[in-house]
């Protein structure tokens, strides 16, 4: 990896898997890392593991993606504490086989992996300038996903594979549309497929549902660090460093679906999220700065 000395950057979902393993190679490069995180006692734990090398810099800060009061409080301490933020790393993904909803009635699947993230991203951006990078981690269930305008949180005829697919189609929309509306600010924005990692993340912290067939399945899967590959890559490497648009698999641009590259789709879907989070042309600093 390219030395990271002197650069901030924050990682979602950073307690575990391929957010832990992103905060600890960017930590190991020089970076500072600010680790969001919404579960206090597992960011604790995370934060301590992580010191174990005292050479790492690490800031902890709780937030929760699916409360979008949450979201601005983050992104309030953030601006208050750090000047210039170079990397953004929107890992936190959610799953669920039953039909959830986040504290604003939004599904969650949707809430969480993109709208939280969209929020997030565009609050931050004051505190990005040239030659800052947005990496978000999508996944090949993009390629069976539809945004659902008519019906975007799902009320009728809800499943997992059609809630999921239409997250991750939103992260590839998202990423191509913020790269467009991103180009002359010289901060270049991409998203990649990790593969098939065998993580927490559709597991019930509650119930411990899903723990035994992940185990099960866990040789058959990459490591969380080997998932987080791509994302440390785009984070970091002096090859993509004028890159932006782009979906990447195993470090390389790869094809995403038709449907991903549709810039009506993708200006639509931007349009609803500043609707749905309450971004404005007025009051956020995405619009006072472009």
């Amino acid at each position: 990896m390219n030395s990271l000395r002197g650069k901030t950057a924050i990682v979602t979902g950073a307690n575990s898997g391929m957010g832990f393993a992103t905060v600890k190679a960017l930590a190991d490069a020089g970076a500072h890392v600010i680790m969001l995180c919404r579960d206090k006692e597992r960011g604790k734990d995370a934060l301590l593991k992580l010191k174990e090398d005292p050479h790492r810099s690490l800031d902890l800060i709780l937030c929760d993606l699916g409360d979008f009061s949450s979201i601005r409080a983050f992104t309030e301490e953030v601006k208050r504490k750090y000047r210039h933020i170079d990397i953004l790393v929107n890992n936190a993904g959610f799953i669920s086989l039953d039909r959830q909803e986040t504290k604003e009635g939004v599904e969650r699947q949707f809430g969480i992996n993109h709208l939280g993230h969209f929020l997030l991203t565009l609050s931050l951006l004051c505190r990005m300038g040239e030659g800052s990078r947005i990496v978000v981690v999508a996944s090949g269930a993009h390629k069976t996903g539809r945004i659902h305008f008519n019906d975007i949180n799902l009320h009728r005829g809800f499943n997992v594979i059609k809630a999921y697919s239409q997250s991750k189609l939103a992260n590839v929309l998202f990423t191509k549309e913020l790269a467009r509306r991103l180009k002359k600010r010289g901060i270049t924005v991409n998203c990649c497929h990790p593969g098939a990692v065998a993580t927490n993340m559709g597991v019930d912290r509650k119930t411990g549902f899903g723990r035994t067939i992940t185990r099960m399945l866990k040789p058959f899967f990459l490591t969380p660090e080997e998932g987080a590959k791509t994302a440390i890559f785009l984070a970091s490497d002096e090859s993509v460093g004028n890159i932006t648009g782009e979906y990447f698999y195993k470090c390389k641009v790869a094809r995403s679906s038709r449907r991903s590259k549709d810039p009506c789709l993708a200006r639509k879907l931007f349009l609803l999220s500043m609707k749905m989070t309450g971004i404005n042309k007025t009051s956020d600093c995405f619009f006072r700065r472009v």
